[in-house]
C-alpha cells in the first residue's frame, strides 16, 4: 500500500500516518484450515481441556534439545501440558493447536500461545513449539502471524519472548515476520520484543508467504505428474467415461490410472480395482463415483498420500441441509489428510498449453478445447462454465487454465487469484462469482492482482441479492479495479479487448466509417460513456483530404461515403492512428461496392504499418457483415477484436479505460489519526453489549463520536420543556428541539423535530407537541427527554450512513442529504476500510457534486474535511466491528476551511 499523498486540503490530514491492514485469513484467525509452505494443509483451532492427552504425546515426541529449549527445564510433560491448557480468557491467554490427520483422531504438528501477565496490559508474552517432523514448513511463522491478529483484538500491542541464545530456528521465525524486533542478550538468553501492529514490510511477508504456499497448493491440479481416476467407466457418455476420454485426447496418458472395480483395461490403459493398488505416488485424483460412496474414496486417497481432489460427484452442498452436512464432513476429512479440493460437483478442470509450454491437461467435461491463450477461467456454474469454453473456442478467445469450482467446498476464486497473479501463461481472469466466500479478503487479493493483470467477473444472482448487496458489489469492484460485465456478451467484449489489444492511455476515441449511421451511433454511445470524439487535427484532415473520395467527412467520425472502396479503409485508419487519440473505432457497413474481406484484410494491413510507424493506441473493428460472433481480426502478429455492433464496441473500450484508469490512480492508503480514543470507544460498545446491545443515548452517541474526532453539533440533553427552556438559553437561539429516544429512532416518524425556534416560548410549546405525539399513540415511556441544539442553517446538508452487510461487513454510503438523498438516491457506497483515494472518489461520484464545489451562487464546501469525515467514520467501524448501524443525517459541510459540522447521530450496537 503506497503512502498518503498530499492532502493539505484536510488540515488534521496534512501529515497522516498509514494504517497497514492486518493480514486477512480465509476464515476465522484462530480456527480453519491452513496452507503449508509446502502446499500441504492442516486445521488450526484453540486448544481445549480434552487436548490433554494428545498434547502429552506431542510433548513426548519432540526432542530433548527443542523440549528444553521451549520449556527452560526438563518438566514434566504431564505438568507442562496442565500449564498450557489452564482455563482462561482469551483476552489473557489463547493456545493454538496446528492438527493432521483422521478428524476423529488428530495428530499436533505444532502449538503455540501468548499469555498476558494482568488484565489491560498492552503487551503479552508469546512462545510456540514445532514438531521436529514439519519443521521447515513454515509453522512458526503461521502460529505467529494467527496470534497477533488474535491478540490485537485484545487491545494488546505487543508481543515479549525470552529463548535461549542457541534456539536459532526460533529467533529466525521472529526476524522473517516482519515485524520490527529488538534483541537484547541477558545471561546467555536471548529477550526480544516488538509491535504486533501491522507494518508494511509485516504485511507484504504474510502475503508473499501465503502466495507461496497457495501456489504449491494448487500446482498438482494443474500441471499433475501421476493422475488416478476414480470412477472411470466403459459406459458410453458416462461422466467417468467422457473424463478419460478428454484426458487421453489433451495427451496424457502415460501416468493415467483408471480405477475399476472389474475391469482390467480402459481405453487400452491397465485399470485398477482400488486406490491401494496403484504403484507408487498420486498427485491429482478425480472422483467421480456416487456420493454414497466419496467418503471412503476420499479416505483411501488420503491414506495413500494423495495431494488434491476434484470431486465431480454432485449431491452434496448444493441439494440442502442434509447434503451441506455431509459436504462439511467430507472437507474434514479432506483437511484432515492435509489435501486440497475442488468441488464436490465439479465439472473439471482444464490447463491449456501448447506442447512448448508442456502440453495441455483436460480433466473436464468439455469435449473441445479452446486454443492456447491468455485467458484464464474460474466458474461456479459447471454448465455455464462450459458455455464459456464453446465461446471462447467460437470466438478464437485464447485460454491458459479453466476451473470448475462446483460448491467451492475448498478451493475458492481467492485461490485461484493467487495462482494465476504470476502465472506467465496468463494475462486476463474471468470470473463468474455466485458468491463470495470471504468477500474482504478477495478485495485484498484483487487490488493486488489487479495491477498485474486485468480481473473480469459476472456476478450471479444480481436481481435476489437486494438493492443493497449489489451496491456492495459495486462498490466491492470499483474499489478493486475488477471490471464487471452484466451479461455473459459483454463479459466476452471485454475480454476480447483485453485479451488483444494494449490499454487506452485516455478518452479520446477516433472513428472511421463508410456510413453516417452507424457513425452517429458510435458517436452517442462515446459520449454517454464519458468517452470523447476529437476533432481531427488539420494535419490529419489535409492528407486524408488527398486520398479520400470527395465528399468524405473528415472530421471525428470520418465518414468516408458508401462508396468506399478497401484501399481507402487502409488509408483511412493508418493516417487516422497518426492523430492525437487514444484508440480508433473502424466501422464497415455493407452498403457499396467494398467487399467485407477486402475491407479485413485492409485494416489488418494499415494497423501493422501504423504499429511500425510507432502508432500504439487501441483499436477495435465492428463490421454490421457480421450475423455470429467472429474471431479477431490479424494484424501481422497481432489481433483486432471483432464487434457486431457500435454500442458493444464501445461498451468494451469504455470498460477498458475504466481499468487503465483504476491502474493510472496510485492505490492509496489508510491514514491514522493520532487524536482517535478508541479505547473510550470501546468502552461505551462495552456497556451497551451488557445491556443486550441497541441504540446508543444521546450521551453514549456524543462519546463515541468524540472519541474518533467527529464533530457533533454542542447539545443539551432535557428531561422536561423547563430544562430545554434553560438549555436554549444557555446555548442561545435560535435552536432545534428534538426528540430523545432509545426506541424511537426515526424521529421525523414522530415529527420530533421542531427547528429554528426563537425563543423560550417556542421551546415550551415544542416540547408540548411532541409529548402530545407520543402520548397519542400511547409511547410516552419511549421519551428519553429531550435534545436542544443551537440551529445550524449554513453549509450543504449531506449524510454519511453505514449499514453491516451479513456478508460484505460495514458497507458505507454518502450523499448529499434532504431530497437528494430521499427522492433522487444519490448516494455512492465503498467497502471498509477506506483509503483516502476511496473517500475522495465518493465525494466525486455523487451526482450533486457540482453543488460541492460552488454552482449558481451555492457556495462550496469544504471537500476536505468531508473526506476526512469519511475516514474517520471508516476507521470506527473497523474498530468496532460491534456496530451494526451507524447514521450521520443530516450533517452540514460549511465553506472551506471551515469544516463539517454533525447535526444529528444514531448509532446501533449489535450483538452476536
Amino acid at each position: 500500500m503506497s503512502n498518503s499523498s498530499d492532502t493539505s486540503d484536510s488540515p488534521n490530514l496534512s501529515e497522516p500516518r498509514t494504517l497497514y491492514q492486518a493480514p486477512e485469513p480465509q476464515g476465522p484467525a484462530e480456527m480453519g484450515q491452513v496452507i503449508l509452505k509446502d502446499g500441504s494443509t492442516a486445521y488450526l483451532r484453540p486448544a481445549r481441556a480434552e487436548d490433554k492427552e494428545m498434547l502429552v504425546t506431542f510433548l513426548e515426541s519432540i526432542s530433548k534439545e527443542a523440549y528444553i529449549r521451549r520449556f527452560f527445564a526438563d518438566t514434566p510433560y504431564q505438568a507442562a501440558a496442565k500449564r498450557m491448557l489452564e482455563d482462561e480468557p482469551t483476552r489473557m491467554k489463547l493456545v493454538l493447536f496446528v492438527l493432521t490427520g483422521d478428524p476423529e483422531r488428530p495428530s499436533l504438528m505444532a502449538t503455540g500461545e501468548y499469555t498476558r501477565e494482568k488484565e489491560g496490559s498492552k503487551e503479552a508474552e508469546v512462545a510456540f513449539l514445532v514438531a521436529d517432523e514439519h519443521r521447515g514448513k513454515g509453522l512458526g511463522t503461521l502460529i505467529l502471524e494467527r496470534l497477533a491478529l488474535v491478540a490485537a483484538r485484545h487491545g494488546i500491542e505487543r508481543f515479549t519472548a525470552i529463548t535461549m541464545s542457541r534456539n536459532r530456528e526460533m529467533i529466525n521465525v521472529f526476524k522473517s515476520s516482519g515485524f520490527e524486533v529488538r534483541r537484547r542478550l541477558e545471561y546467555g538468553d536471548v529477550e526480544i520484543d516488538f509491535s504486533i501492529q501491522p507494518s508494511r514490510e509485516s504485511v507484504e511477508r504474510a502475503e508473499a508467504r501465503e502466495q507461496v504456499a497457495t501456489v504449491a497448493s494448487l500446482h498438482p491440479f494443474f500441471e499433475p505428474q501421476r493422475v488416478a481416476l476414480i470412477g472411470a467407466s466403459r459406459e458410453p457418455n458416462s461422466v467417468g467415461q467422457r473424463i478419460l476420454w478428454n484426458l487421453l485426447d489433451s495427451g496424457f496418458r502415460e501416468n493415467l490410472f483408471p480405477i475399476h472395480p472389474e475391469a482390467d483395461t480402459l481405453a487400452e490403459l491397465k485399470a485398477y480395482p482400488s486406490l491401494e493398488e496403484v504403484p507408487g505416488e498420486i498427485d491429482l485424483a478425480i472422483i467421480t463415483v456416487p456420493k454414497e460412496v466419496v467418503p471412503e474414496v476420499v479416505e483411501a486417497c488420503g491414506e495413500k498420500g494423495v495431494r488434491s481432489l476434484v470431486i465431480v460427484s454432485a449431491g452434496f452442498g448444493e441439494t440442502g441441509e442434509v447434503g451441506r452436512r455431509a459436504q462439511k464432513d467430507l472437507l474434514k476429512k479432506v483437511r484432515g489428510y492435509g489435501m486440497r479440493l475442488v468441488g464436490p460437483n465439479s465439472m473439471g478442470l482444464m490447463n491449456v498449453r501448447t506442447a512448448e509450454q508442456g502440453g495441455t491437461f483436460n480433466a473436464s467435461f468439455a469435449g473441445t478445447l479452446p486454443q492456447s491463450g491468455p485467458v484464464a477461467i474460474s466458474s461456479q456454474s459447471g454448465a455455464l462454465g462450459l458455455a464459456l469454453l464453446e465461446h471462447a473456442q467460437t470466438t478464437e478467445l485464447g485460454v491458459s487454465s479453466f476451473v470448475s469450482l462446483g460448491n467451492k467446498a475448498d478451493v475458492s476464486g481467492n485461490d485461484l487469484l493467487q495462482y494465476w497473479e504470476d502465472d506467465e501463461q496468463t494475462g486476463l481472469i474471468v470470473l463468474y462469482l455466485a458468491s463470495f466466500g470471504n468477500p474482504r479478503r478477495f478485495a485484498r487479493l484483487a487490488r493486488r492482482v489487479g495491477r498485474k493483470k486485468p480481473i473480469l467477473a459476472v456476478k450471479a444472482e444480481r436481481s435476489m441479492s437486494g438493492t443493497s448487496a449489489d451496491a456492495a458489489v459495486d462498490a466491492l469492484f470499483r474499489q478493486t479495479g475488477v471490471v464487471r460485465a452484466q451479461t455473459f456478451e459483454e463479459l466476452f467484449d471485454a475480454a476480447a479487448f483485453l485479451s488483444h489489444q494494449p490499454l487506452p492511455k485516455g478518452t479520446r476515441v477516433g472513428v472511421v466509417s463508410n456510413a453516417g449511421g452507424p457513425a452517429s451511433l458510435a458517436t452517442d454511445a462515446l459520449a454517454a460513456a464519458g468517452l470523447e470524439v476529437p476533432e481531427t487535427s488539420d494535419a490529419v484532415q489535409e492528407a486524408l483530404r488527398s486520398s479520400l473520395l470527395a465528399g468524405s467527412s473528415l472530421d471525428n467520425p470520418i465518414d468516408m461515403s458508401a462508396f468506399a472502396t478497401a484501399a481507402h479503409y487502409r488509408y483511412a485508419v493508418e493516417t487516422a492512428l497518426q492523430g492525437d487519440i487514444d484508440a480508433l473505432l473502424v466501422l464497415f457497413s455493407p452498403i457499396g461496392p467494398s467487399h467485407a474481406k477486402d475491407v479485413e484484410q485492409a485494416v489488418g494491413e494499415a494497423v501493422v504499418a501504423a504499429r511500425e510507424a510507432g502508432n500504439k493506441q487501441s483499436v477495435l473493428v465492428c463490421f454490421t457483415t457480421y450475423q455470429n460472433a467472429r474471431p479477431p481480426l490479424p494484424a501481422g502478429d497481432e489481433r483486432l477484436p471483432t464487434y457486431r455492433f457500435p454500442e458493444s464496441a464501445v461498451r468494451a473500450l469504455a470498460k477498458a479505460r475504466e481499468y487503465a484508469a483504476w491502474c493510472e490512480t496510485p492505490l492509496g492508503s489508510i491514514p491514522d489519526f493520532s487524536d482517535l480514543d478508541a479505547g473510550k470507544a470501546r468502552q461505551v460498545s462495552k456497556a451497551v453489549r451488557e445491556r443486550g446491545g441497541g441504540w446508543l443515548t444521546p450521551e453514549e452517541v456524543a462519546d463515541v463520536l468524540q472519541a474518533f474526532g467527529l464533530p457533533l453539533v454542542p447539545y443539551r440533553l432535557a428531561k422536561n420543556a423547563a430544562e430545554a427552556t434553560q438549555a436554549a438559553n444557555d446555548l442561545g437561539y435560535p435552536v432545534v428541539v428534538k426528540l430523545a429516544s432509545q426506541t424511537l429512532v426515526d424521529k421525523s416518524d414522530w415529527d420530533g423535530v421542531k427547528l429554528n425556534i426563537g425563543d423560550g416560548d417556542g421551546v415550551r410549546r415544542a416540547c408540548e407537541e411532541i409529548e402530545t405525539r407520543l402520548k397519542d399513540a400511547d409511547r410516552t415511556d419511549d421519551l428519553l427527554g429531550f435534545l436542544v441544539q443551537p440551529m445550524v442553517s449554513e453549509g450543504t446538508e449531506l449524510a454519511i450512513g453505514m449499514r453491516q452487510d451479513p456478508l460484505f461487513g460495514p458497507l458505507l454510503s454518502f450523499g448529499l442529504g434532504g431530497v437528494y438523498m430521499e427522492v433522487l438516491h444519490d448516494t455512492v457506497y465503498r467497502i471498509t476500510p477506506l483509503t483516502e483515494r476511496d473517500a475522495e472518489q465518493m465525494v466525486c461520484e455523487v451526482r450533486g457534486y457540482p453543488l460541492l464545489t460552488g454552482y449558481r451562487g451555492h457556495p462550496p464546501a469544504d471537500l476536505g474535511a468531508v473526506q476526512e469525515m469519511l475516514l474517520r467514520v471508516s476507521r470506527l467501524v473497523e474498530e468496532l466491528p460491534e456496530i451494526a448501524e451507524l447514521d450521520l443525517n443530516p450533517l452540514k459541510a460549511h465553506q472551506p476551511g471551515e469544516g463539517c459540522t454533525i447535526l444529528d447521530a444514531r448509532i446501533r450496537i449489535g450483538v452476536d
